[in-house]
């Protein structure tokens, strides 16, 4: 019953109806497509024509007034029987007026000129224009569509000096026999090809509706939850029989992976763990063995600010040991991060606070803007700055000095920060795996800095990338959303 229920929405059904309505789209567009463009064709065949008769008509015009400099006035003298040998060789009426609308000559009788002047509407449009105006009518004595022309009428000097009306008479469906006979033929394929869409359709979805059918029935009865995990048995050749192969393949993998995963879930769970604590403890203290060895080499007791000197350097030391102890008590409780405590940030000061316990002078800072704030953990901010930076100088290469940039840049409500180094670079081939836990390039450490790095940028909705080239330098840049 509940199959019946969807049976108008079965795949079967879907299959028929959507074949069957790419072979109706098909047969229409077969059929429509060519009909409207050979019908648009015949259209600007029409025009093309009437273009080339109306240039014939007045090249001969132009001909007949290129001796002398003629007047309108002088029209009916110049012209009085050329008109005549004009009409005969085109086979076209021809009637001129004057440049107001005024009948002049033509070369029928003027009796049987029914329009005798130009109304003023055609007259202003062909004077401002100056180019032909057409206007479509029917001569009912003739049964017969036409075309009035009105051009204007220039002397050898290109002067205006009279309108000239040619009455165009055409038979457009001359133009579209080739295609009534078209469509009469296309028709008839139509018809025949819609039968057999028709009956395509339905062979081809009742036969893959069966085949799906019975793979999905031997699917069901499939469970990943099972200690044994019994194979699909298909035996005929069509691609259903290669997935069965590879859903067999991977079942019998499955079962190996299961039993040797068991074992090590645990053993590795802790492994992992105590890396991370490792790598996490161990990252502080190289900012503070620097910032120790640097002040004991700069210290000096006559200095009057030595006072402030060791206030500073004491205050680094504290943040960077309740950094290391906000780090062990978190990965106490099963190797956690620590809790975040978000709070908006100045992220100009932050960064060069974070850098100050390098206290080296090729880590450049540079800002799009002086203010940028941000939402975020301060501890979380701390770490990913002095993961990346310490990667940076320990890319140092040994040819060139080492550098340093650090690029914090606000867009809208999204902030990005880049760390760039001119160090050795990374191989191209390590990209896909560098923000993977364990893996590292060094020879020394455990590989899970880039990776807490990203862990931590993404549980602010951010990303992190790299970009780098072997022998010039890499740079990591990191886009995260403000957060106000």
């Amino acid at each position: 019953m509940a199959l019946n229920k969807y049976k108008g929405y079965s795949l079967r059904n879907r299959v028929f109806f959507g074949f069957l309505l790419v072979c109706l789209l098909s047969i229409a567009a077969s059929s429509l497509v060519p009909y409207f463009v050979l019908k648009n064709n015949s259209s600007e065949q029409s025009t093309i024509d009437m273009q080339e008769k109306t240039n014939a008509v007045m090249g001969f015009f132009d001909y007949a007034l290129s001796r002398s400099a003629v007047e309108t006035k002088d029209l009916p003298q110049v012209l009085g029987n050329k008109i005549f040998e004009i009409a005969d060789i085109n086979h076209h009426d021809i009637v001129i007026y004057d440049l107001k609308g005024n009948y002049l000559l033509s070369n029928k009788d003027k009796n049987l000129v029914e329009q005798k002047r130009v109304p003023i509407k055609i007259v202003n449009k062909v004077l401002s224009n100056e180019a032909r105006v057409d206007i479509r009518g029917y001569d009912a004595s003739k049964d017969a569509v036409f075309t009035s022309s009105y051009l204007l009428l220039r002397n050898n000097v290109w002067e205006p000096i009279g309108i000239i009306y040619i009455p165009l008479y055409h038979n457009e469906s001359a133009y579209l026999d080739v295609l009534h006979k078209y469509v009469m033929y296309i028709l008839l394929i139509d018809v025949l090809l819609i039968f057999f869409s028709v009956w395509l359709s339905w062979v081809t979805s009742n036969n893959l509706a069966k085949t799906i059918t019975k793979f999905s029935d031997m699917i069901t009865r499939i469970t990943l939850f099972e200690n044994e995990m019994h194979p699909i048995r298909y035996y005929k050749n069509d691609e259903l029989n290669a997935l069965a192969r590879a859903y067999n393949r991977m079942i019998l993998q499955i079962q190996d992976q299961k039993e040797r995963l068991r074992f090590k879930a645990s053993e590795e769970a802790w492994r992992e763990m105590a890396k991370q604590v490792a790598h996490e403890v161990k990252n502080p203290l190289t900012p503070m063995k620097l910032t120790i060895q640097n002040f004991e080499r700069k210290f000096d007791p006559q200095d009057p600010n030595a006072k402030e000197r060791v206030k500073q350097m004491s205050k680094t030391m504290v943040d960077q040991i309740d950094l290391i102890a906000t780090v062990a008590s978190a990965f106490s409780e099963f190797a956690k991060l620590p809790e975040k405590y978000n709070e908006v940030l100045n992220l100009n000061t932050e960064i060069d606070d974070i850098l100050r316990v390098f206290n080296d002078d090729h880590i450049f800072v540079h800002s799009n803007k002086s203010n940028i704030m941000i939402n975020i953990d301060r501890i979380y901010l701390s770490r990913i700055i002095t993961n990346l930076v310490t990667n940076a100088k320990q890319a140092q290469s040994e040819d060139r000095e080492l550098l340093v940039n650090v690029d914090i840049e606000q867009h809208q409500r999204r902030v990005m920060i880049s760390v760039q180094d001119n160090g050795i670079g990374i191989p191209e081939a390590m990209f896909e795996r560098i923000f993977e836990p364990n893996f590292t390039s060094k020879s020394s450490g455990m590989g899970l800095g880039l990776s807490m790095v990203r862990k931590m940028v993404e549980d602010y909705k951010g990303v992190i990338s790299v970009k780098s080239e072997v022998g010039k330098g890499s740079t990591f840049i990191i886009t995260l959303p403000t957060n106000l």
